[in-house]
């Protein structure tokens, strides 16, 4: 899957897309998280008619700390880790598997049961202690990685489908990785919906929770491939309506634009009109919404405010919105107020440009250069 090497300038518009959809994705979910279950009055008694602008302080070992992410991170981290091992996969011949992203969810399993690495798993991400921490995971996911464990310990294969009918936001919230695969790779477009929708059918087994997480990632690669975002939603709303139960997840969208097309200001009342976003397409609904209403780079700000000041699941409707900004946007589009004070931006910025380099130039990393490399102990290919 590793692509020609582009031009140097199509290569550092595409660095920072990749930089700018994770760094922006991990400052909308911390700048939602401490919200999450306040409704919108307590939001703007607490923040003020504007709602949330700024990192709230949450309270750890008695001293207040800003700017702390939760598992919507976390797990798109280790999306990002999953698809360069899969990568990596290629260069033993064995071609790549979207079930390694299922492999990298286990590792991100230990990081909430465990105080810190215990040298079981291998690569590096899961050696970063800062992610050994529980972020108000979503107990669907947590019960079918554990389901999935179960299995392979007796002797069953990961990569199966999550036995549940849930459609939690908690598979789109992590799917947008599979949209920022260069947009000069030979991967058709669809393959990414279909890849994002499969690797959500890891812990979400609802069709309408596949199907908001591949339209999520066929929106984010429009966007890294140069659509704006208008259009980069009509290309998704087409995608989408070519799979079998769309239909929740499409009139969720169509809701979303309508919204964002109507002469009233944005506000609470429409954007709470579209759901609470504790379920896939409410989520991914809202983040569009918010989006659409401030699509402006100079307004990221506003938007990421927008996508969380409501009464539903904040910290995911601002990590989607994060997402599509970011890659429509890129890195330099990202509020500095909140960009340097975000938990764990050297590792997220390292995934990115270590995500880049993967499918950009994996060859001079591994490959031709030798199957074994300081690159492959990185990012093992399983």
């Amino acid at each position: 899957m590793n692509s020609p090497a582009p031009d140097r300038i199509a290569l550092e518009s595409y660095r920072s897309r990749v930089r700018g959809a994770l760094l922006g994705g991990a400052i909308g979910d911390a700048l939602g998280g401490p919200v999450e279950f306040w409704d919108a009055a307590l939001i703007r008694q607490e923040c003020g008619d504007d709602g949330v602008r700024s990192f709230l302080p949450e309270t750890v070992d008695g001293r207040p700390v800003y700017g702390r992410i939760t598992d919507d991170t976390q797990m798109t981290l280790f999306t990002v880790e999953g698809m360069i091992r899969a990568s990596v996969r290629t260069d033993r011949g064995l071609g790549f598997t979207v079930a390694v992203v299922h492999h990298a969810y286990d590792r991100w399993l230990d990081t909430q049961y465990l105080a810190g690495p215990d040298g079981e798993q291998d690569g590096w991400l899961i050696d970063e202690r800062w992610l050994y921490s529980r972020r108000a995971p979503g107990n669907t996911c947590l019960s079918a990685l554990e389901a999935a464990r179960a299995g392979h310990r007796k002797l069953e294969h990961f990569g199966d489908a999550a036995v549940n009918q849930s459609k939690g936001c908690g598979g789109v919230m992590r799917s947008a990785p599979f949209g920022l695969l260069p947009p000069w790779t030979s991967v058709a477009p669809e393959w990414k919906f279909d890849a994002a929708a499969e690797a959500a059918a890891y812990t979400h087994g609802h069709i309408t929770g596949r199907l908001a997480s591949g339209a999520l990632a066929m929106l984010i690669g429009a966007l890294v491939g140069g659509q704006q975002l208008g259009e980069a939603v009509g290309t998704t709303l087409r995608v989408l309506a070519q799979h079998p139960g769309h239909e929740e997840t499409l009139r969720a969208l169509e809701r979303a634009v309508e919204a964002a097309q109507q002469s009233e200001p944005p506000s609470v009342v429409t954007m709470e009109a579209l759901g609470a976003g504790w379920v896939a397409e409410e989520a991914l609904a809202m983040a569009v919404y918010a989006a659409l209403v401030h699509p402006e780079p100079g307004r990221m700000l506003d938007a990421l405010s927008f996508a969380v000041t409501h009464s539903g699941d904040s910290d995911s409707t601002g990590a989607i919105c994060g997402n599509i900004l970011g890659a429509l946007h890129g890195e330099a589009a990202l509020p500095p107020e909140l960009a340097f004070e975000v938990e764990g931006r050297g590792t997220i910025l390292t995934m990115a440009d270590d995500f880049v380099y993967e499918f950009t130039a994996g060859r001079r990393l591994h490959g031709d250069y030798g199957p074994y490399t300081r690159w492959t102990k990185r990012y093992p290919g399983w």
